[in-house]
């Protein structure tokens, strides 16, 4: 397949970049190293340490929060702050059963699935609720659709993508107003903020239970870990025994609830350490990068993801963009493999991610909806018109928006490293222009 690009008349004078062009990786800036020889020379190396302590410190700083609990990854995160809620909810929950069990929860329909997994880790059930196109987050006029299928529903999570703040101001009104509490999953979008009520707030600080990651690919990264970031101290304490295996205070190893082994290690809180003072400056990085190329591709049938700036200021984590409908060849996808026929003047997102990869650039495609997901296609998913399941009639033309897979359908993720170069996002900015000829 590399070949058919690379001699196709199309491409002509493009040469493969010698060096593969990332997505997104690590940045290492050098004190990292310190930090994690410090941990090893002093013999902390597990889960407690002065790396653990200084950037749960550092963090909730940053974020503007009371506590932070550092965890071995975004998921651990996201699996006790939904526990916490379920637990908050409707109490404390045997041995051998999850905290939901019994209970549906509102969730973002366009995430990865480290969002929508903890809910069934505590035995509940997911309701998928659709995409809005202002920020191709949660879209606020489904929720309230949502609600009024199930009014019940006491739990929304709320994910922000590729560092772009959801409509939090609009979310968080409809939850207060029934009664509902909202985990926030900032995994993607640390160092965004949203105005909300005349201030800027940091994403991680918008819902009652918060969350990030420092996973590999994040804006600034431990390698692996998470945190769970709160103002209550009693939540705090409670995450923090639950995981380091909600040991008692007792002499001997005794347990009175469910434990976990989530603790982040002090060599990863090294390289965290090592990396928060750059976070600004990789935010800066990524703008640059998503300011690129939406000036090299503002000529062609596409859009950038987008954002209201006067509300959000996003972190910029991963550039990505939308074909126009009229721009679309000819495609369809199944499960594992995509097809599509070239048609002069138009393209698609498998088309292009195959030209970047012929030339040796990693883009993606977009998150592909979890109501599509074969592990979750029996659970309910709301549109902003209602039920968004079984939509189709034979007999009545005409069928409800899916925003999320028309997004998935025409949308793309591209090279966003942040240490790609001017000229080497100039030549990926020429690949996908060459697609459209």
């Amino acid at each position: 397949m590399a070949n058919a690009y690379i001699s196709d008349p199309r491409f002509a004078g493009i040469v493969p970049f010698e060096k593969k062009v990332w997505l997104a990786t690590p940045t290492m800036h050098g004190d990292e190293q310190k930090w994690v020889d410090d941990a090893i020379a002093t013999n902390w190396v597990s889960t407690v340490g002065a790396n653990i302590n200084e950037v749960e410190r550092q963090v909730a700083a940053y974020i503007g929060v009371k506590y932070a609990v550092a965890l071995s990854a975004g998921t651990a995160a996201l699996h006790l702050a939904t526990k916490l809620a379920g637990e908050k909810l409707y109490g404390q929950a045997r041995p051998n059963q999850g905290t939901l069990q019994g209970h549906r929860v509102f969730a973002s329909d366009m995430t990865f699935d480290a969002s929508i997994n903890p809910i069934a880790y505590e035995d509940g059930e997911a309701v998928f609720i659709d995409t809005e196109r202002d920020t191709w987050n949660m879209s606020p006029e489904a929720l309230e659709k949502a609600f009024e299928i199930y009014p019940e529903v006491r739990l929304v999570v709320i994910a922000h993508l590729y560092g772009t703040p959801g409509k939090a101001a609009e979310l968080k009104r409809i939850c207060d107003a029934h009664g509902a509490l909202i985990v926030e999953d900032a995994a993607e979008s640390l160092g965004a903020e949203y105005l909300l009520d005349g201030q800027w707030v940091e994403t991680g600080a918008l819902g009652d239970y918060n969350c990030i990651s420092f996973n590999g690919n994040k804006i600034i990264t431990g390698s692996a870990g998470g945190m769970f970031l709160t103002d209550s101290l009693e939540d705090a304490n409670k995450v923090r025994k639950w995981s380091t295996q909600s040991r008692e205070n007792a002499p001997w190893y005794q347990h009175e609830e469910i434990g976990y082994n989530y603790r982040m290690s002090n060599i990863i809180a090294g390289i965290i350490r090592g990396q928060l003072p750059y976070l600004n400056a990789h935010i800066a990085q990524k703008k640059a990068i998503y300011e690129r190329y939406r000036e090299g591709l503002k000529d062609l049938p596409v859009h950038m993801n987008p954002f209201d700036s006067t509300v959000s200021r996003p972190n910029y984590w991963l550039s990505c963009m939308i074909l126009d409908e009229d721009a679309m060849c000819r495609t369809v996808r199944g499960e594992q493999e995509a097809l599509y026929v070239q048609e002069a003047g138009k393209s698609c997102p498998t088309e292009i991610l195959e030209a970047l990869a012929a030339f040796n650039a990693e883009g993606r495609p977009i998150w592909k909806p979890m109501h599509m997901q074969p592990i979750y296609r029996t659970h309910a998913f709301v549109t902003a018109e209602g039920n968004g399941r079984g939509r189709t009639n034979a007999y009545i033309a005409g069928s409800g928006a899916d925003v999320g897979a028309d997004i998935f359908r025409r949308g793309l993720c591209l090279p966003s490293d942040n240490k790609m170069t001017p000229e080497e996002q100039d030549r990926i900015i020429e690949i996908i222009r060459r697609c459209f000829r």
